[in-house]
């Protein structure tokens, strides 16, 4: 039977236009074609089909165009048909290539087949390559009398969000564009989707201003921004036309990016449900890169800022952290634009990219930007971050003072009185006058506001690797400088090889002082890095912390009350594997986030797909010279529990050492720096995202971590409260046992465990649950916490101490059963 006979009755109509050598080309292939699958699939020139065609002309070509349509059509027509057929498929794009001269009947055809909806719902991009084809080589009045198919396939193609990439859909939009002149919003919303809500919020905000007559041009070249990296022909092209109208567009469009959040759509089919999380879809993207891309070609003062806000705010993972970038594609494009402005000012930009992201793919592109600049400076990429952290107008007492309006280094806005006084309310009659510099001080409390996490987690790095300085350096760019200022004073420095010290201004600069108040007076060239307890003796560091909470010293993380993990017997015994902090049920979006903050990456688990490796991930961080890696899984009573949606919990695994070729590493020749270092990160993710941790938990492996040995994250926490304890209000009814802080009310005694916080009542050891809700006394500590367990510690035993004057039914009934 051929194609014509097999044509459904309805649809003979559409062959009306065809003359008879149409249908003999439809009768020669119908004798070589037969419906059968190959593997691999085969070109054109070796199917039947295009053996027969080797000699025909223009006319045979056109008919093949035609017979392929038709055979797809009745291919995907039938409910239960054949589905796909490989040696079919070659035949479009063969078609597609060439340069043929289509009569108006024949494109009708094509066209009638790609907009009739298939009979089983497989509608194909395939059938739309030789229609599309057809119709590029027409002009704008030529296309006219097909005007309503192509309406009917971009609705089609507009409400199935996987079509959407399809060359097809972008060649629609255009298209209708050309043919909307008189309509500019139509116009603007035809390239605008509706697959998530910032093409939603573009098309209802935007649409009219996007569609005008000095913008819709550029608009639509943005929509071509498809490729990796603009090129020179691209970039021209934008040039040509950008308008003050688009840089103003531009600027606020990718400005709202940084608001902008992912949401989860729920999908459900039949007894079938699942969840989707969705951010900006690619045909989103794809313009807002265009856009991106056009910031290369803005001389403006905002561009730089508004490009690391973007990077930043789509290099991050789902929620704002994590492995994973929300839009790796827009992050790419603006890190791409940064490194080709080059030059300091995007330093501070990247910094910020280094600090927040995790995605290596964008890590990478930083990294090699760094290098470029560095190499252009004569600095190290280190050195290059430091000489360009902003000083946001601050002075050398870290704040900013203009017509009695304050802004303080910590990002806060307050106002001077005429008597010095700072006040938090900044009059009104202030606040009117100086309206303009009120808002430039509260852009500028912003921008602080992203610059000091990503400087503190420089200066920490910088810890971790034992990074060496010259005093000189030291001086102006982390004592003297406004923004570092804060951290650096704080912090613990040594002449290398030689004595340690807090600085200390002089009159003349800058020198340290020793536990002992002696003075040391490095030179400008003297080396010296920040000190670290694991280089130390226990005596030393036993004297420095009794100094810093003496002096009320406030360090910006911790260094005098860091933990240190040294190598142990047993895993002295299993030489290149640690099981120190394996077993652990952890929570797994909480680890992944903390981890991530501290630079692993890589932890990725899911129920997706177990017998790929969903349920396994390595996270692994960079040392120098070394990477550690910490294995994870999933197991089955996780899945069960999950439904099989997203992860909650996970188990932690071994930790390992490879060294620059892949190679295992012992963890004797493991530096002890760096050991402790990914220890330390490892004890911090179980001291904070254990299940362990769980007021309401309960099981072996709950009862083991709340109330068993302390790990060293908590025993570094008693030493801090052993120093604290004799300053608070609550010393006469407090005391540190070996694992318990003993607080003694007037109804009960009560022992809070000092590694999950968890309380246990005397006498008789009844658990009493109290879900934290943060520290109401505000009490000194030495150092800026991870985790906050010392202050949830705090927090209980200042509650229980007065256990009297609480009014908490659901704490009052454990008490007083």
């Amino acid at each position: 039977m051929g194609i014509v006979d097999e044509l459904p009755a309805e649809h003979r109509a559409w062959l009306d236009g065809l003359d008879q050598a149409a249908f003999d080309v439809f009768a020669q292939l119908d004798a070589v074609y037969e419906y059968r699958y190959v593997s691999p699939q085969p070109t054109l020139a070796e199917t039947p089909m295009g053996k027969l065609a080797q000699e025909w002309g223009d006319a045979e070509w056109r008919a093949m165009g035609m017979w392929a349509q038709l055979r797809m059509h009745i291919l995907w027509q039938s409910q239960n048909g054949p589905g796909y057929c490989w040696i079919l498929m070659t035949v479009p794009p063969g078609v597609a290539r060439r340069r043929l001269n289509w009569t108006p009947a024949e494109i009708d055809l094509l066209w009638r087949t790609a907009v009739t909806p298939p009979g089983n719902g497989q509608q194909r991009e395939e059938l739309f390559k030789v229609p599309v084809a057809a119709l590029k080589r027409l002009s704008p009045a030529e296309r006219e009398p097909f005007l309503e198919h192509l309406r009917q396939a971009h609705a089609y193609l507009s409400k199935h969000e996987w079509m959407a990439k399809w060359s097809a859909k972008r060649f629609l939009d255009n298209v209708l564009i050309e043919h909307s002149a008189d309509d500019s919003v139509t116009a603007a919303k035809s390239l605008l989707t509706t697959y998530d809500e910032f093409a939603v919020l573009l098309r209802e905000e935007y649409a009219e201003r996007l569609g005008a007559a000095d913008v819709l041009p550029l608009l639509r070249h943005w929509t071509t921004a498809t490729s990796a990296r603009p090129s020179a022909t691209w970039l021209k092209r934008a040039a040509a036309l950008l308008t003050p109208a688009a840089t103003t567009l531009v600027r606020e469009i990718l400005g709202r990016i940084r608001a902008h959040r992912e949401r989860v759509i729920r999908h459900r089919r039949d007894d079938y449900a699942w969840t989707e999380v969705v951010y900006l879809h690619e045909r989103t993207a794809v313009p807002l890169r265009g856009m991106v891309w056009t910031c290369e070609l803005i001389d403006e003062p905002w561009v730089t800022a508004l490009l690391g806000d973007t990077a930043v705010a789509t290099g991050t993972g789902i929620g704002g952290s994590g492995a994973n970038a929300r839009s790796e594609l827009l992050a790419n494009a603006a890190v791409g634009v940064l490194s080709r402005r080059g030059g300091l000012e995007v330093v501070a930009q990247l910094a910020r990219v280094q600090a927040k992201v995790r995605k290596k793919s964008i890590l990478a592109g930083v990294t090699r930007t760094l290098e470029t600049v560095a190499v252009q400076t004569g600095l190290s990429p280190e050195q290059l971050l430091e000489r360009t952290v902003p000083t946001f107008g601050m002075g050398p007492d870290g704040t900013r003072t203009q017509h009695g309006l304050r802004l303080a280094v910590d990002g806060t806005l307050g106002f001077v009185d005429a008597s010095g006084k700072i006040r938090k309310t900044i009059p009104k009659a202030v606040r009117d006058e100086h309206r303009e510099l009120l808002a430039e001080l509260k852009a500028t409390a912003k921008e602080l506001k992203k610059a000091l996490p990503a400087e503190r987690f420089r200066i920490e790095r910088a810890l971790g690797t034992e990074r060496i300085w010259r005093w000189r350096d030291v001086c102006e760019f982390y004592l003297d400088h406004p923004i570092t200022g804060q951290y650096g004073r704080a912090l613990i420095w040594e002449i290398l090889q030689g004595p340690a010290g807090l600085p200390v201004r002089t009159t003349g600069g800058w020198e340290l002082r020793d536990l002992t108040e002696r003075r040391i007076q490095p030179t400008p060239d003297t080396p010296v890095k920040l000190w670290h307890p694991i280089l130390a003796t226990a005596e030393g560091v036993r004297a420095w912390r009794d100094h810093i909470m003496e002096a009320g010293l406030r360090q910006p993380f911790k260094q005098a009350f860091r933990e240190v993990y040294l190598l142990t017997p047993a895993e002295e015994e299993t030489r290149d594997y640690s099981r120190r902090f394996a077993g652990h049920v952890l929570r797994y979006g909480q680890a992944k986030a903390l981890l991530t903050e501290r630079g692993w990456t890589g932890m990725s688990l899911g129920h997706w797909d177990w017998e790929c490796g969903s349920n396994q991930a390595e996270a692994t961080k960079d040392f120098p010279g070394l990477t550690a890696s910490w294995g994870f899984h999933l197991d089955w009573e996780a899945a069960q529990r999950d439904h099989y949606g997203t992860a909650s919990f996970c188990v932690s695994d071994d930790i390992r050492f490879t060294d620059g070729q892949g190679g295992a590493v012992s963890l004797a020749d493991v530096p002890p720096l760096i050991l402790s270092e990914a220890l330390r990160d490892a004890d911090l993710a179980a001291a904070v995202t254990s299940t362990g941790l769980d007021p309401e938990g309960h099981g072996e492996y709950w009862q083991s971590y709340g109330f068993g040995e302390l790990p060293e994250t908590a025993r570094v926490r008693r030493d801090a409260l052993a120093r604290l304890l004799p300053r608070l209000a609550i010393s006469d009814r407090a005391e540190l046992a070996d694992r318990f802080l003993r607080v003694r009310g007037d109804l009960r005694t009560y022992r809070i465990h000092l590694g999950s916080g968890n309380i246990l009542m005397e006498p008789n050891d009844a658990y009493l649950c109290i879900v934290p809700r943060g520290a109401a006394d505000q009490v000194f500590l030495p150092f800026e916490e991870d985790g906050g367990m010392l202050s949830v510690i705090l927090s209980k035993a200042f509650l229980l101490a007065a256990d009297t004057r609480i009014t908490d039914e659901s704490i009052t009934r454990q008490i007083r059963p």
